[in-house]
């Protein structure tokens, strides 16, 4: 089963032009390269065409990924409701330690917990969308359930 990819329109432009850069540009420069690399000889021993047609097959796994990603896109435009947590907003919670975290809740390529973004497909996210300021969300973690009580919601 082929999994949604929740994008925003400016993200899936983005995407489409990535793609359209490497079948164009891309495609075009590798192409080069394997084409004066051959002209060099001895194919066997040939370090230049072995390693243009390896980058050949990592950009056509690249553009195989990004055309699964967009197929699969679903368009989510960022609502901008204040005071509850939706797709885009910045929400603050507490949990039950008592330590605060801020996340915006992006689409999945976007996400990066380190940077403070998570993927609205996350669990977390996923309980927390829908909530306002003085809610709980009961979340299931892999090492327990959690309880994250939101603090505070930035519409962006």
């Amino acid at each position: 089963m082929t999994e949604t990819n929740l994008i925003t329109t400016e993200g899936l432009q983005a995407l489409t032009e990535q793609l359209a850069d490497l079948e164009g540009d891309g495609r075009r420069e590798i192409a080069e390269r394997i084409k004066t690399a051959r002209e060099w000889g001895d194919l066997k021993e040939n370090s230049e065409y072995h390693d243009a047609k390896n980058d050949q097959a990592h950009l056509e796994t690249k553009i195989a990924r990004l055309r699964e990603r967009i197929s699969t896109a679903e368009i989510v435009e960022e609502e901008k409701v204040e005071g509850v947590v939706t797709f885009g907003s910045t929400v603050t919670v507490r949990d039950a330690k008592g330590t605060e975290r801020s996340w915006q809740i992006v689409s999945s390529h976007r996400a990066d917990p380190a940077a403070g973004r998570i993927s609205a497909d996350s669990p977390v996210a996923r309980a927390l969308l829908g909530l306002s300021p003085g809610q709980d969300a009961q979340v299931e973690l892999p090492k327990g359930r959690s309880v994250l009580t939101v603090l505070s919601v930035d519409a962006g």
